[in-house]
Parts: structure tokens; sequence; C-alpha cells
């Protein structure tokens, strides 16, 4: 991702959202304003910064940007706390987030994985790639194991997955664009890994709807989430979703945990998948 080019078109993207009467500012109509929401210099007189020094920063400039006056452009934007942080991670990327190549997963995480066997788990990478799944996941999602390497990413599921889709129903395009805005936050956080934006590249050819959702600039980081699925097997199943940060694996994104009500029909219809799973390899030790 071109950083400078990102920050520009992330903060028109912002600017263009609020309207002079949004933020308090005097507008008495009467003609046809020639850009979409405000315009650079009501921005930066809400912020308390130079036309100047705001424009700048909009052209993609922002070396010598403090973080208290990106704070105060966050504040006119009435930017969210995850796009406040996005907005800092592209003006002053980590020193520390250079590319780290993939390591072997460690075998004890794989224990952890199979160990659970009424939650769905994932291990992700940092462009959410599948790293590793239990035998429950690859029963209520998808079959890992069967697919090439590089379509086993949650995009390729969401957006090219018609099974993945019809099991989501109504709740795809909410699923849709809070994944495309969770892998913005990535990008931002890992600009020195050129397979982020590969693979939005990649997707964005073969899926409009991603291309349109990515061109958007929605920002926010989604780590916890409720679902209600269609399962093909088994019917509904009502599940809460927690993204866990692993530490000690920087290559990683996190592990996906999914769980079910105690007591409730998902978690018996969880109970009557993994009855059928249990003869059946996890991965991807087992898959190369």
């Amino acid at each position: 991702m071109d950083r400078g080019a990102e920050l520009s078109e992330f903060l028109k993207s912002r600017r263009a959202r609020l309207r002079p009467e949004d933020v308090g500012l005097p507008y008495r109509g009467g003609g046809t304003r020639r850009v979409r929401g405000l315009r650079r210099e009501e921005l930066a007189l809400l912020a308390g910064v130079s036309v100047t020094h705001y424009t700048r920063l909009e052209q993609g400039h922002s070396r010598n940007v403090s973080a208290e006056v990106l704070d105060a452009i966050a504040d006119a934007l009435r930017l969210t706390g995850d796009e406040r942080g996005y907005l800092h991670a592209l003006a002053h990327p980590a020193h520390r987030c250079h590319d780290v190549p993939q390591a072997p997963l460690r075998p004890g995480l794989q224990r952890l994985l199979d160990s659970m066997v009424l939650t769905p788990a994932l291990v992700l990478g940092r462009h959410a790639n599948v790293v590793a799944w239990n035998r429950l996941a690859a029963a209520v999602f998808a079959d890992f194991a069967a697919l090439p390497e590089k379509r086993r990413t949650i995009a390729h599921l969401i957006f090219l997955d018609e099974g993945i889709r019809r099991m989501h129903g109504e709740n795809w395009p909410r699923l849709a664009r809070e994944h495309v805005a969770q892998l913005r936050v990535l990008a931002a956080r890992y600009p020195r890994n050129p397979q982020i934006m590969d693979h939005v590249d990649t997707i964005c050819r073969q899926s409009p709807e991603f291309g349109r959702l990515w061109h958007e600039h929605h920002v926010a980081v989604a780590t916890h989430r409720d679902y209600v699925l269609d399962h093909p097997v088994v019917g509904e199943l009502r599940l809460s979703a927690e993204l866990v940060g692993l530490p000690g694996d920087p290559e990683l994104q996190g592990m996906d945990l999914f769980a079910a009500e105690p007591g409730s029909e998902s978690e018996e219809r969880l109970r009557r998948l993994a009855a059928t799973t249990t003869r059946e390899p996890s991965g991807p030790a087992q898959h190369g």
C-alpha cells in the first residue's frame, strides 16, 4: 500500500462525509458547494491548524506532523477510535512492523486447536489467511485442507464462496463490510508486508463487491462478533466469536474462536457436528 496515497484518500473520504451543519459551522445555503462535505479550510479551522499544514497532510506528507495535531484533526473529523488509530498508523508507521516470514506452526498451538472439540477455532495470518484450524472449524465453515493455500483466506471465503454467502444469508453484507474494514487496519499495521496488498489486489480483481467496499475506506477492528449461520447439515447455529492475539507469534494475527451459548440448541448442534468429525484430520500439519 502506498502509505502517502492512502493517507490522502482516507482523509478526503472522512472529510467528505461531514457537512458544515454537522459540525456547527454556519452555512447559509442558496448556492451549490463545489466540494462534497467540508472544505479543507473549514476542517483546518475546526482542528486549529493552518490550512497549509492540513493541506500538506492531506497530500500524504506526514513526516513532521505531531501526534497532537493528528488528534486535533481526528477530533474535527469525528473519527471513531479505530479510525483514529488508523490515521496515526498511516502518518507514523511503526518501524517494528517489518515483514516477518511465516514460520511453521508451533506444534503446541496445533495441539491447543485440536483440544477444542466443541469450539471451532482458526489461526489467522497477517492478511486473515487461515494458517491452521481444528476439525470442528472445518465442519462448520469449509474444508480448508481441500483449498489451495492461496485461496485459504477469509476474504476468499466471504466474497468468492457461494456456500459461505448462503450460510450467512441476510447478515452477509455486514460480514463483508466488517472484514474489509479489518483488512484496512491490517494493511496499516503491517506496512512492509507485501502479501497483504497482493491479497487485496487479487480479491479486488475477482470480486467487484470487495473492490467497492475497499474503496469506501471503512476502518474497524473486529475482535468480537455474533453470527447466525444457516448450516447445510445441522441448521441454524448462533455463535459468538473472539479474536485472541498471540503475542509470542508476531507473524500471526491471532486465534479466532467460536462458541455457542451453553445448553443452547446451537451447542447441541455443534456436538452433532463434532461427532461426525472425530475421524477426520485437522490442519495444517497433516496437509502441508
